[in-house]
């Protein structure tokens, strides 16, 4: 699988940004593409935690051979955590949302810096810039964390 058949459909759809020569960085025609694609994202995560809890509600069966329950436990078990790291993701988006509406988006939280149209549009919620966060990560794994 690609990584373009993983990213989620809000982040595949949008028609890239293309500023103008001269354009100021994180005006407000900028900011306002960042809040769209982050309230299509929004609005994506939130349909799925209602498919979640449908398919939940509709296919709970009380199997008689434990393997198949056991088996409808484990796809179960698998989705929840999925809506959970969803959550965080919802979580990460509205903070996200909040930063673009305090005029606070876009630049690299470590060092100041501007993390780049082309970067937000793949990672919205980004908060670094690549050098900061390959540095970030590096640490991470010399940490073992």
């Amino acid at each position: 699988m690609s990584v373009a058949e993983t990213k989620p459909e809000a982040l595949k759809k949008f028609t890239p940004y293309e500023p103008a020569a001269g354009e100021e960085y994180m005006n407000e025609k900028q900011l306002e593409h960042f809040r769209q694609i982050l309230l299509d994202w929004k609005q994506e995560l939130m349909e799925e935690v209602d498919r979640t809890v449908r398919h939940l509600q509709e296919d709970a069966n009380n199997y008689a051979d434990p393997a198949d329950r056991a088996t409808q436990e484990e796809g179960f078990s698998l989705e929840l955590r999925t809506r959970d790291r969803e959550r965080k993701l919802l979580k990460k988006i509205n903070e996200t949302i909040d930063n673009i509406d305090e005029d606070d988006y876009g630049f690299c939280d470590a060092c100041g810096v501007e993390i780049g149209i082309r970067r937000l549009e793949a990672r919205p919620t980004a908060t670094q810039c690549v050098d900061c966060k390959t540095l970030a990560e590096l640490k991470e794994k010399q940490l073992g964390r």
